[in-house]
């Protein structure tokens, strides 16, 4: 018997579960990956918006501006990349002045602070690389920027070391009421709880219409981005939105914490919660429209694409609390942007409202910082030979276009809640993302994980489940076969 069940390891399961560590609470999450962050956490804008893109008065907006302002502190106690770089929303004709106002007043009216106007000199002035036809921008100092796959591992490392039980590779199909609670049916067995968090993304209709009278329908919503490469770091000092539109905040250019430069994303009302495709249209929408922004956007630099789903609402509002009609079942729902930015803000709300539903108390224990993470890149030559000095490992280089080194790889794999697949290792290292894709670093990668692991390296997969790399040892495939490969 738990007191809290949370259904989903995406960044507000895990930002939840650490929240709830605060109090004398035994807490268990289920995920149905292999690993905490792989759904829309991992695949989005990586933006921390400053609050003026939110309809006034809603709940989306009241958590996004308070969710904002804990990032600071969030990620030095996490040991997680953030950056304040400020955000501009442009306007690019004269017609789009009004908007442009529009969007000013909300801020205003959402609490957004610090906020001003731009005229096309200042512009220019701070990013030259925008489109000189750019009129006018708001520029909000607040927005920043963040690594959200890091970020969500960060809270759940920190969330196991003070005591949370993950189940990973566990699929919740039923929540139903019992006579202490809750009993929340997975594919590993039953757990029951005194309450449960649902956390569940995409899916989170699913289990609020099981036990609520309020029901939902959760849209999923895909966006596509391209990726470029870290040789044009500084283009942008600041994240660059269009105006917003009836989809979404509509392309973006954006640096990112690792030097990168992102691209989108589309905004596509899908039927598949998991169709996470790219496409040759959407992408191309992308180019197009960025291309407004940064007429120079360079083809021979893009690296990578990918795409997320957001778990849209038709209302386009978070909902967040005890749903009507089921004590005890906690809603976190309609989470699409700015879900990140409001993750911090949503965990505490929710957690402060359990922790006094169950009369919990205070956990004097709770530890709110994570090892830090000894990343080769960002070290000084000083650091560099101090590390390799201590650990012969810093001094071998895994990944050359990111400069990951084997001890970085290996330490991954060791933390609480670990790596376990190629994607696991890039996630929490970089390893496989800079120019080549893991095109020199992915051999060394699986050997690494297959010895820390103590499996053979045939069991080795990128991304959990049935997607093992390797097939047989060369020696037991026919000459055939050989020939063939």
């Amino acid at each position: 018997m738990y007191d809290i069940v949370i259904i989903g390891g995406g960044v507000i399961g895990c930002a939840v579960a650490r929240e709830l560590k605060r109090w004398r609470l035994k807490v268990v999450l289920c995920e149905r990956s292999d690993d905490v962050g792989t759904g829309t956490s991992k695949a989005n804008s990586a933006i921390i918006h400053p609050g003026h893109s939110a309809k006034p008065g809603t709940v989306m907006a009241r958590l996004n501006v308070l969710g904002n302002q804990l990032y600071d502190q969030l990620c030095q106690e996490l040991d997680v990349p953030f950056q304040r770089c400020g955000s501009l929303t442009v306007a690019f004709a004269k017609d789009e002045l009004p908007a442009l106002e529009s969007v000013y007043q909300d801020g205003l009216a959402n609490g957004v602070p610090d906020m001003r106007r731009l005229d096309r000199d200042e512009l220019r002035q701070r990013e030259p690389n925008l489109n000189p036809e750019a009129m006018a921008a708001l520029f909000a100092p607040t927005g920043a920027i963040v690594c959200p796959y890091e970020l969500t591992a960060g809270l759940a490392e920190n969330a196991a070391a003070n005591g949370v039980d993950f189940r990973l590779n566990t699929t919740v199909t039923q929540v139903k009421r019992n006579a202490r609670g809750w009993t929340v049916c997975t594919d590993q067995g039953n757990l029951d709880g005194a309450v449960v968090v649902n956390a569940a993304g995409l899916y989170a209709d699913v289990f609020n219409n099981q036990v609520s009278s309020d029901l939902m329908r959760i849209i999923p919503r895909r966006g596509e981005y391209w990726m470029i490469d870290k040789s044009y770091a500084g283009a942008f000092r600041s994240t660059v939105f269009q105006l917003p539109g009836k989809m979404g905040k509509g392309v973006l250019v954006s640096p990112t914490v690792d030097g990168t430069i992102i691209v989108g994303p589309t905004a596509e009302d899908i039927n598949d919660r998991d169709d996470r495709a790219t496409t040759r249209t959407g992408l191309e929408h992308v180019y197009q429209a960025a291309s407004r922004i940064w007429p120079a956007l360079p083809r021979k630099a893009l690296i990578t694409t990918f795409a997320g789903n957001r778990a849209h609402l038709a209302r386009h509002d978070f909902v967040v609390g005890e749903a009507p009609g089921a004590p005890g079942f906690f809603n976190a729902a309609g989470i699409e942007s700015p879900g990140l930015t409001a993750a911090p803000a949503i965990a505490r709300e929710l957690a402060a409202a359990i922790a006094s539903r169950l009369h919990a108390t205070g956990n004097a224990e709770f530890q709110p910082r994570r090892q830090p993470v000894r990343r080769f890149r960002t070290m000084t030559m000083a650091e560099r030979a101090a590390a390799i000095a201590e650990n012969s490992a810093f001094g071998r280089i895994v990944c050359r276009c990111e400069q990951v080194t084997e001890a970085e790889i290996r330490d991954c794999i060791h933390r609480p809640l670990g790596a376990r697949s190629v994607d696991g290792v890039k996630r929490r290292t970089r390893a496989g993302m800079g120019r080549c894709q893991g095109g020199f670093c992915l051999p060394r990668v699986v050997a690494i994980l297959s010895e820390e692991l103590g499996v053979s390296p045939l069991q080795i997969t990128k991304s959990g489940g049935n997607s093992t790399i390797l097939i047989k040892k060369l020696g037991e495939l026919s000459w055939e076969r050989q020939a063939e490969a």
